[in-house]
Order: C-alpha cells, then sequence, then structure tokens
C-alpha cells in the first residue's frame, strides 16, 4: 500500500470533526471555474453525438476497460489491454501473478458495470451517501481475488479488507492523517448532505464533482481501495449530471496521464489555511480551487481527444486500414473492410447483407461473417441475428491510436 500508513498518524492531527474538512467547495470570484466547468458541458453534449447508438454501445465498453487499466495504473497495477480482454472473457493467464492483476481489472469494470446500471433510479443525495459508496467498494472487492484484500502497517501487521466495510483503524497518507475511524458516519453523512443537492447538470456541479472527489479521498473511508472508490464515484455523479456522453469519456485517462500532478494536486489540496485571505475553512481553499480547476482542465482535454479519436472520417480511414493490412497478409478475406465499414457507419446490418457490399455469392458471404466473427470483429446477439462492429484488443489498438499508452498492447 504505497504511500500509506496503518495506526500511526506519527504526531498529524487525526480530525473528528466534519467542519474540520470545510470548506467543501471553493468561491469562484472571478467566474472561472463555473466557465471550465461550462466547457465541460458543451464538449460533452458534443461527444454524444458522434458515433450510431448501436456503435456507441460497443466504444462504451471499450471505454470501461480502459477505465480499468488507467484506474489501476494510478494505483501501481500495469495489465496490457489484451490481457483485460481475456479476463472480461474470463480466460486467465496460468501464472498466479498475472491472473491476479487480470482478476482485478475484471473486478473494476464488472463495479462501473453494476453501479451504471443501477444509476438511473438514484438521487443526487442517495450517489453521495454512504451506502452508494459503500456498496461501490463492495461490489469490487467481493471480486477482488484473496490474496490482494490484504494491507500491512509500517510494523508489518497484516489487515484484512472487508468488501463495503468502512475501516477501523486510523491511516495516513503523506502528511495527511485521515478522519478518525470512529467519527467516519459524521463525515460522510456530511459529504451526502452538502454535495448530494450539487449533483446537477449544471457547471456549479462539475465544479463541485471535482472538489467532491478530492474530499472523499480526503475522508479516506475505507481500509483499502479509496482511488478507485473514488475515481468510480466521479464517473457516476457526471453521469447523473449529464456529463459522462453515455461513457464515452474518463476522467482516469487524464489523471494516469499526468499521475504526479494528480497526486500532488490532491495533496496540496489536503493543506490547511495557508493565511487569512485563503477562506475560512480549516482547510486551504486556494488548493481546492487549483485542484478544481487541474480536474475540470483535465476533464476538458480527454472530452476533446475522444471527440478527435471518433471523428467519422478518421474512423472509417482506420478500419478499412486495419482491414487491408491483415487481408494483404492473408488473415482476412477480401472486403472485409467494405464490410466492417459499412457496420461501423450503420451500426449493425443483417448478415444476408454481407454478399450484397462485398460482391460475392451467399455462401461465400455466410464464411466471411464467421471469419469476422470467430475474430471477434463482429458481434451477433445470436447464430442468425444481426452483426455489429466487436472490439478486441487488437483490432482495438488501431482503431483507436493513444488510447492506451505506446507498448501496451
Amino acid at each position: 500500500m504505497i504511500g500509506k500508513m496503518i495506526g500511526k498518524t506519527m504526531g498529524l492531527r487525526l480530525f473528528d470533526h466534519p467542519s474540520d474538512m470545510e470548506p467543501l467547495l471553493p468561491e469562484d470570484r472571478d467566474g472561472k471555474l463555473a466557465q471550465l466547468g461550462l466547457e465541460v458541458t458543451r464538449h460533452s453534449e458534443r461527444l454524444r453525438d458522434v458515433l450510431h447508438p448501436v456503435t456507441r454501445r460497443g466504444v462504451v465498453d471499450l471505454v470501461r476497460s480502459m477505465n480499468s487499466y488507467y484506474s489501476n495504473l494510478i494505483e501501481g497495477h500495469r495489465t496490457m489491454p489484451h490481457e483485460i480482454d481475456m479476463a472480461l472473457r474470463r480466460e486467465f493467464s496460468g501464472n498466479a501473478k498475472q491472473r491476479e492483476l487480470q482478476q482485478l481489472h475484471w473486478a473494476h469494470v464488472e463495479a462501473q458495470r453494476w453501479m451504471e446500471s443501477g444509476m438511473s433510479g438514484l438521487t443526487g443525495a442517495e450517489i453521495c451517501g454512504e451506502k452508494f459508496l459503500r456498496d461501490i467498494h463492495r461490489e469490487f472487492y467481493t471480486r477482488v481475488p484473496v490474496g490482494l484484500r490484504r494491507v500491512k502497517d509500517s510494523k508489518g501487521r497484516s489487515f484484512s479488507v472487508e468488501p463495503g466495510e468502512l475501516r477501523l483503524v486510523t491511516v495516513s497518507v503523506g502528511i495527511h492523517a485521515a478522519p478518525a475511524h470512529a467519527h467516519l458516519g459524521r463525515f460522510l453523512r456530511r459529504f451526502s448532505d452538502f454535495y448530494g443537492p450539487l449533483v446537477q447538470p449544471t457547471p456549479q456541479g462539475l465544479v463541485a464533482a471535482a472538489a467532491a472527489h478530492h474530499r472523499l479521498a480526503w475522508i479516506h473511508p475505507f481500509l483499502d481501495g479509496n482511488g478507485r472508490v473514488t475515481r468510480l464515484f466521479t464517473q457516476a455523479w457526471l453521469q447523473r449530471a449529464d456529463a459522462a456522453s453515455d461513457g464515452l469519456w474518463t476522467l482516469a485517462r487524464g489523471f494516469a496521464r499526468h499521475q504526479q500532478d494528480y497526486k500532488s494536486m490532491l495533496a496540496r489540496a489536503d493543506e490547511r489555511r495557508l493565511n487569512d485571505f485563503d477562506g475560512r475553512g480549516y482547510l486551504s481553499e486556494r488548493r481546492l480551487s487549483e485542484f478544481c480547476e487541474f480536474t475540470l482542465n483535465t476533464a476538458l482535454d480527454q472530452l476533446r481527444f475522444m471527440r478527435e479519436l471518433l471523428d467519422l472520417d478518421g474512423m472509417q480511414q482506420r478500419i478499412i486500414g486495419y482491414a487491408e493490412r491483415r487481408e494483404s497478409a492473408g488473415e482476412l478475406p477480401t472486403g472485409a473492410g467494405l464490410v466492417l465499414r459499412e457496420i461501423f457507419l450503420r451500426g449493425e446490418i443483417a448478415r444476408g447483407e454481407v454478399s450484397r457490399i462485398i460482391g460475392i455469392s451467399a455462401r461465400t458471404a455466410q464464411t466471411v461473417t464467421r471469419i469476422l466473427a470467430t475474430e471477434r470483429l463482429v458481434a451477433s446477439d445470436s447464430v442468425k441475428g444481426r452483426i455489429r462492429l466487436g472490439f478486441p484488443a487488437r483490432a482495438a489498438a488501431y482503431y483507436f491510436p493513444n488510447l492506451f499508452p505506446a507498448g501496451a498492447e
């Protein structure tokens, strides 16, 4: 557990009252943060409409896997996209350590899938509530291998991480001693009461999402897994506030690409009030404002990246290019690229249309479709159903360059 100490605070102040985490929202005197929030809203709306709805669902699944990759990377766990791809099909490595990492990613993806599926009926107060946060933690850790559910303190003593349970010991992260475990319920109630009404599709609501991201990390309610839970919670907030573009982008990629800045900004926002001009709470308002600005700029960067990546013309060219390269190598039948491009543009097609698109017999078209399905380049809900675009790791790396870091193949 990097940078964390259990049961020892080394003379740091142990917080025991919810007022200790004030301010919960920075004053936006010049409107700079609200303007950034407005830009995030506008870019999210534009991104939402770039793909056919059927194709979008496949890309959302890929982005969910990407979110897992980057969120776990922030925590020091690196697994290749193709290994995650295998894990999601429940095909795990024979190597014990690699299998554990695959299961870690599978757990994250499934926890996010569970979270997203139950979002529609939740209020802002419920999203910010203790139960929802504990449920996210439970959904993740019940799927995590037992070997990854234990953490050690500075004396080498081992503690078990119980799924969905608040910590029962004191912890410190860097210079920050998290609130006393006996008072976690009070801190989480204050967190919910304040932030719940702010889960709104407004610029101010997005500023609040950034502030809540830090304050939840500051509370540090669980023995382990707080970073992942905090990032999933923020994803849930963005979804509820109509700023997630139906799942087509994720903050985790931006945080991971600027990991040192992300961790540094989180730590700086832990600082106490700097001077008499730095707000009225115990913690620094200036540092919280800086973290919110960093988070909103990170969101804008990722929205712009995904908008450019999903540009219609660019996507068509890359799909055709990938298929033609494999056609030339004899790995795919001639005309496969035309079929894939047609599916991309239309979302899905009837199997019988393959022969028309390529200009071949119905029997030969069945063979082409079977090969594409075996390669997972197309998917269907049944053996005779309509086919849609698939995104296996090998093809996704070509379709979506720079989605993952260089060398992550």
